[in-house]
């Protein structure tokens, strides 16, 4: 029997699988198996995936709902990968507990770069693997250099089609096949959240202000850039706002916006949060709240509010991000980028007006800055990718769009901007460096 095995760390994950079941991505199976996992710090502490309202109606795609928490208990999932030596006893003990015997396995895994994804690539080695991104993370370079004995493993990246006409570069180096899922697959699966949704407890037409990447800068700095969303929101005459909180944003962090919220005399309510304290997707308060407009830093809730539904939408903070984002490599560099160079900012009057972005707009937006800062981020795993980084540096390098990149990165890289065209070579070449470092090297002694 052949059973498919399909990783998800979020609700907004799960949603995506359910969408991709629908829309005939996956070949027949005889048991279908939704493994959760929960890699925040204190696993115990969060509320778990399948407590959000409405996951039962995605439960119901899936033959078994198994958890990868407590298979490797007392181990973190977070941060845990086996040990080379050890991965045999691993998936024998795995194969045992999730009753798969001899059964052929397909993995079905967001992106494996880091742990769980990782994990499970790794246990079951020589199984077929399908990579599925959930959000703007698809247009990103994977996180550092995969194993070639994962990557080579993956068969297509699934992804929903958030910028139309940008190709996403996740998985890239592999030349993995590319499928975006159906919009309408998507939108159904969200509309029966939508239906399960029964009080958000937040009105229609009212301002929704995303919270999110919490812990992407120090937390008087993150504190201080969701403050000032809040009061640049009522400086353009907002009175009704409706926050839905990061799942990581403390609960001293809500007391506070509210406390902001009332000094300012706008009325706030805290929305996104299920019985069991679990979050309710932003595409939930998309299809139930239709808001008036929808405000965040680098959320992928922002790119399907004006993709899919056509909300209008309004980016705040995102300068401050690209300034203190450390190190450069750090993935929520993408999505900032993106949404920074894409959207209109909070009080720019193509905030209002709520239009899709079409291949024209993604286009004269991003073209040829998302493989730019992709190099840029990633250039050991995307080598390829210099050609296209230096040709946009060469022709769109300004003060716009300085704010992309750091200068002391494109030094060291030996790209267009700070060093001269005519000695790029230097760096470039092997022999000239390794007499340099022989050069240091006698210096220091």
């Amino acid at each position: 029997m052949n059973t498919q095995v399909f990783l998800a760390t979020t609700v907004h994950g799960t949603a995506v699988l359910a969408a991709a079941l629908d829309a005939g991505c996956f070949g027949p199976a005889g048991r279908r198996v939704l493994l959760l996992a929960d890699g925040t710090a204190i696993p115990e502490a969060a509320p778990p995936v399948d407590s959000a309202p409405g996951f039962g109606r995605l439960r119901d795609r899936f033959d078994e709902v198994l958890s990868w928490n407590d298979a490797v208990f007392p181990l973190h999932p977070g941060g845990w990968t086996p040990r080379a030596d050890d991965v045999p006893l691993w998936e024998r003990h795995l194969r045992r507990l999730w009753v798969l015997g001899d059964d052929g396995v397909e993995l079905v895994l967001p992106a494996p770069d880091s742990a769980p994804a990782l994990a499970v690539a790794q246990v079951f080695t020589g199984t077929p693997i399908t990579v599925y991104a959930d959000g703007l993370n698809a247009y990103g370079p994977t996180g550092g250099k995969l194993d070639p004995l994962i990557g080579t493993r993956v068969r297509e990246l699934l992804h929903p089609d958030l910028l139309p006409g940008l190709k996403p570069l996740l998985l890239g180096e592999f030349g993995v096949a590319l499928r975006p899922l159906p919009a309408a697959a998507l939108l159904k699966v969200w509309g029966e959240l939508a239906d399960a949704a029964t009080d958000l407890s937040a009105p229609e037409g009212a301002v929704l202000l995303l919270l999110s990447g919490a812990g992407a800068l120090p937390d008087a700095e993150e504190a201080d850039l969701q403050l000032r969303m809040i009061r640049d929101t009522a400086a353009l005459g907002h009175t009704r706002l409706v926050l839905q909180p990061h799942p990581g944003t403390p609960a001293s962090r809500t007391r506070a916006l509210r406390a902001e919220a009332a000094r300012l005399g706008v009325e706030m309510t805290v929305a996104g949060q299920g019985p069991a304290g679990a979050p309710v997707l932003a595409e939930v308060l998309h299809e139930r709240l239709r808001p008036a407009l929808v405000v965040g830093s680098f959320s992928t809730a922002l790119l399907t509010a004006a993709t899919f539904y056509g909300l209008p939408v309004a980016r705040t903070g995102t300068g401050t991000l690209l300034e203190r984002l450390t190190p450069y490599e750090i993935p929520a560099r993408m999505p900032v980028t993106i949404t920074d160079a894409l959207l209109p900012g909070l009080g720019e009057p193509d905030a209002a007006e709520g239009t899709r972005p079409d291949g024209a707009a993604v286009a004269k937006a991003l073209g040829g800055l998302v493989e730019a800062v992709a190099f840029a981020m990633q250039p050991r795993v995307r080598p390829d990718l210099r050609p296209a980084a230096e040709r946009y540096l060469s022709d769109h390098l300004d003060s716009r769009t300085w704010r992309y990149f750091r200068r002391r990165r494109l030094g060291t890289l030996a790209l267009p901007g700070v060093v001269p065209a005519r000695l790029a070579f230097v760096r470039r070449n092997a022999t000239l460096r390794r007499l340099a470092r022989r050069a240091r090297a006698l210096r220091r002694r």
